[in-house]
């Protein structure tokens, strides 16, 4: 079987020009967003009507919000405010998102050229890199690109 691309982004820091420009120039066909809340305001150009219409007309890429794929909300919380460090929060999503079994929510073939979004501008700290990580794992045709 042939490889499939996944990438992953995260909006925090960049500008619209430089975020969509990314998604455009890699060919992402869909865009998944794995973040707990998308309606938020200080999600920017990345709150959820705004970047449906934003994909459609830029890049053109699909949308779609899997919230299956976000941590728990003690879970997020329990990392930001420092009750939980990162090897221990990395532990306990893997745990979460194999009991969610979130290979099975996704069709591999249909899945290449799709992005997991989220806000953090780097992946090493991110739970969109442990997701795509993980589908990596369970399919075996994954090829990893971080935006």
């Amino acid at each position: 079987m042939e490889k499939i691309k996944l990438f992953t982004i995260g909006f925090a820091g960049k500008s619209a020009r430089v975020f969509f420009g990314k998604l455009k120039e890699a060919g992402v066909a869909k865009v998944i967003d794995v973040r707990l809340y998308n309606s938020s305001q200080l999600a920017g150009y990345t709150k959820k009507s705004d970047l449906e219409y934003f994909l459609k007309e830029i890049v053109p890429a699909d949308y779609v919000h899997m919230p299956a794929m976000s941590p728990t909300k003690e879970m997020l919380q329990s990392y930001k405010n420092g009750t939980m460090d990162w090897g221990q929060y990395e532990k306990e999503f893997d745990e979460l998102i194999s009991k969610r079994l979130i290979e099975n929510s996704l069709v591999p073939s249909q899945t290449d050229k799709s992005c997991f979004l989220c806000c953090e501008s780097q992946p090493q700290f991110c739970h969109r890199r442990l997701v795509v990580e993980y589908l990596a794992k369970k399919w075996g045709i994954v090829e990893i690109n971080h935006m």
